[in-house]
């Protein structure tokens, strides 16, 4: 059985985990990377080097896609959290806010924030039948 979910819904499982993943177009493919992220507002914050895919990415606001997703194999069921928005770098003046709000676990030298607006957002829930 498949459920839609309702924005809402959708916005309190993003906060129930701290890892996602974006994709984006690279090189004329397809790349999804998985991030660190946490929630602020209506918006995703993460962590990432200035010289690393998605920082040079951003150096202008990139159009990308973030999902995020959680399963449990004993119940078969899962749900799925797929949003499309601008990916761009948090302005200076707000940087040190920020930052310590997002633990990468990728590990150091990850000090440039960025912010994801989120513009579209859909979410499902499955759940499998027992046989």
């Amino acid at each position: 059985m498949i459920i839609e979910l309702s924005e809402q819904e959708c916005y309190d499982l993003l906060t129930a985990t701290t890892v996602g993943r974006i994709g984006f177009l690279h090189d004329a493919r397809v790349l999804i990377l998985p991030v660190n992220f946490v929630v602020s507002g209506r918006d995703l914050l993460l962590r990432t080097t200035a010289e690393g895919l998605l920082g040079t990415l951003s150096e202008s606001p990139a159009e990308v896609a973030f999902e995020v997703d959680s399963h449990v194999p004993l119940s078969r069921t899962a749900w799925s959290v797929l949003m499309h928005g601008r990916l761009s770098r948090v302005a200076e003046e707000d940087a040190g806010a920020v930052l310590p709000r997002v633990s990468p676990w990728a590990g150091t030298g990850r000090d440039l924030p960025l912010r994801f607006r989120i513009e579209h957002m859909t979410g499902r829930t499955v759940h499998g039948d027992h046989d």
